[in-house]
Order: C-alpha cells, then sequence, then structure tokens
C-alpha cells in the first residue's frame, strides 16, 4: 500500500536561459491508466521556476511522490567534504542547498551554472586542460553502489563535460530543493522510511525504470510509441496516448511515472540496507537502488 494518490517524473535540465525544450513533466494517478505529459500553463515549454511552481501547488493538492533526474547532493563520505580544501562549505544537503542558492542568485531560472564555471571551478572537469579526468570521478555511496551490482556507471556530479553529464542539471536542482524547502519533504534528508502520507520529493535513474521494464542496457531511450506501450504494459499501465513528438524527455518522463506508481509501495526501497543516517543527511539516495 502506498500513501500516494498521483506520481509525477521530471526530467530536468541544466541548462543557461530560461525555457528549456529538454524539461519534460509526466503525471499518473492510483489506477491503469497511462501517465501523460503536463504542459506549463500558457505555453508548451517549462521553464524551472514552473517546474518547481507546478510541483509546490501539485504537492499541496493531493499526496503525490515526485521523482527528479539529478543528483540532489555532491558525495561527501569519499572524501569527507563536498569540496574538500574550500573554506565555509557546509555538510549538510540541506545546507548545502542554500550555500549554492545563495553563491547563483544573479542567474535567471534556478541557473547554477556559475557555481561550475566560476565560484568552485577547480573542482569540476570541463575538458583535457584540467588534467586527468579520473581525477575528477567522485561517486555518491548509493551511485558506487549501483555500479559494483552491474547498473552501469553514473555520473558524477563533478564531470561537467559531454552529453551524459547531470552536473548543472544537478546544481540548479539543489537550488530549487532550496526554494521549496518546508514545503514539499524531500527523502531521505526528511525522514529515511516508508512516508505516512503527504507528498515527498525523491530522486531518480530513469534508466533504472528503462531496465525494469525489460529495456536492454545501454538501449534505455525510447523513440515510438510501440516500444513505450511494451515497456508500460510491465508495470501494468495501459497504453499511452499518442504523442506529436517521440522525444527522450517525455518518454523518460512518462515511463518512470508509472513505474514510480507501480514501485512505491516497496518498503524495501524507502529503507536501503546501505543507507545510513550519516549518507541520508549528507549525500541522499537514488529511490530504486537496493
Amino acid at each position: 500500500m502506498t500513501p500516494f494518490t498521483a506520481f509525477a517524473a521530471i526530467d530536468w535540465s541544466g541548462a543557461k536561459g530560461v525555457r528549456h525544450a529538454g524539461i519534460a513533466v509526466a503525471l499518473c494517478r492510483t489506477g491503469e491508466a497511462a501517465p501523460t505529459l503536463i504542459l506549463p500553463d500558457g505555453g508548451t515549454i517549462w521553464s524551472r521556476q514552473g517546474v518547481a511552481d507546478w510541483l509546490a501547488g501539485q504537492a499541496a493538492k493531493e499526496p503525490t511522490l515526485l521523482g527528479f533526474d539529478f543528483s540532489f547532493a555532491p558525495p561527501l563520505v569519499e572524501r569527507g567534504a563536498y569540496l574538500p580544501g574550500e573554506a565555509g562549505v557546509p555538510d549538510s544537503a540541506p545546507a548545502f542547498w542554500a550555500y549554492v542558492d545563495r553563491l547563483c542568485t544573479k542567474e535567471p531560472d534556478l541557473c547554477a551554472a556559475s557555481f561550475l564555471e566560476q565560484h568552485h571551478r577547480r573542482h569540476f572537469y570541463f575538458g583535457a586542460a584540467d588534467g586527468v579526468k579520473a581525477g575528477y570521478m567522485h561517486l555518491r555511496r548509493c551511485e558506487a553502489l549501483y555500479n559494483a551490482r552491474g547498473g552501469g556507471k553514473p555520473s558524477t556530479v563533478y564531470d561537467a563535460i559531454g552529453a551524459a553529464q547531470v552536473a548543472k542539471a544537478s546544481f540548479a536542482g539543489m537550488r530549487m530543493l532550496h526554494h521549496l524547502r518546508g514545503r514539499v519533504p524531500v527523502w531521505p534528508f526528511d525522514g529515511r522510511g516508508p512516508p505516512a502520507g503527504g507528498s515527498r520529493i525523491v530522486e531518480i535513474y530513469t534508466s533504472l525504470a528503462a531496465r525494469a521494464a525489460g529495456r536492454p542496457k545501454g538501449r534505455s531511450k525510447i523513440r515510438d510509441g510501440a516500444p513505450l506501450d511494451a515497456a508500460l504494459a510491465a508495470f501494468g499501465s495501459r497504453p499511452h496516448s499518442p504523442l506529436a513528438r517521440y522525444a527522450d524527455h517525455a518518454t523518460d518522463a512518462i515511463l518512470t511515472a508509472a513505474w514510480l506508481r507501480h514501485r512505491a509501495g516497496d518498503v524495501a526501497l524507502w529503507s536501503p540496507d546501505a543507507l545510513t543516517d550519516l549518507i541520508a543527511r549528507t549525500e541522499g539516495w537514488t529511490f530504486g537502488v537496493v
């Protein structure tokens, strides 16, 4: 059983600017109906602030499980600090979100590019001029566990180059989490066990949902309607309403929203054995990694 009546997955973006074609929001409710894409009021392309505003309203309206595909904090356990050698950097995730936001207030739409490019440049890999890339490849404990168990090597927030990087998206997301602080609890920072009621924000891997639906490793992206329906069926969902365009962002969000509905009642996912108090306070965890 689950206290949630609605389930949303958000494919996020850290790109500069104020409107982002890379953001997709999908929502479903209890039952078997396929998730549908949610569009911003009066438009077709989301802003990050628009997503934050929608999320706050949705979370207040009904108990909703809300999944985002960015890292909620940098690694800390591996090296004992988020940014080793830097003075004044907090050592808990919510305080770190506030720190990121404070340094990036001049950037529009919750962007955090200056955090990487200016304020703490030496900690991030932008290319060969920064030296050996392996020296930046630090992982959180959940990422290391996911990799060790064959899930694949996740990106690190310190890698700011290439299409697979999640760095800018993650720090922009941390700004959003700070702005939502006190309004919507974030798992596991605001409680480690299964929630008894209300809404929750969780971190997700869209590729994890795709693998759970039977998509082969390395082929998690869906770009057509028939394979999307086949994947949705694995989670007990009826076929989706046809899309005008089958972009990765949209199909990732639709499939992951159905996966959240399918797995939200699994107590083991809310209390992974490896999730300690320290990790819950500093790094967080990705829902579904056990």
